[in-house]
């Protein structure tokens, strides 16, 4: 299922990666408050929304050398939110990671 259609029909291949990394960030942010408040269903969609980014951002034609830190942030993100946590990753984390992009795209 698609989500973000207009993103996925080819706008989201137009942002620089550090805006669809600042994106996803959005997400993780969102993913983060819900699950602090204990909203399931906020929480399922957030990371439903985070993960599909992240896949249009690997699936994006001219990230292609940067595929190993991609796929790797993803299953951090799976791993932090829907696995066991064996990155021992935290929310602070993986909002720091995700906030340099954010900086650094305003730019």
């Amino acid at each position: 299922m698609t989500i973000h259609k207009d993103l996925a029909a080819g706008r989201w291949n137009q942002l620089t990666l550090a805006e669809q990394l600042g994106n996803i960030g959005s997400e993780i942010s969102r993913v983060l408050r819900a699950k602090e408040n204990n909203n399931e269903e906020r929480y399922k969609n957030a990371l439903d929304r985070a993960l599909e980014l992240i896949d249009l951002t690997i699936n994006d034609p001219k990230n292609k050398h940067r595929l190993r830190e991609i796929c790797r942030v993803r299953e951090v993100v799976a791993d932090y939110f829907a696995g066991n946590n064996e990155y021992c990753s935290s929310g602070e984390s993986l909002n720091k990671y995700f906030m340099y992009f954010a900086i650094s795209a305003r730019k």
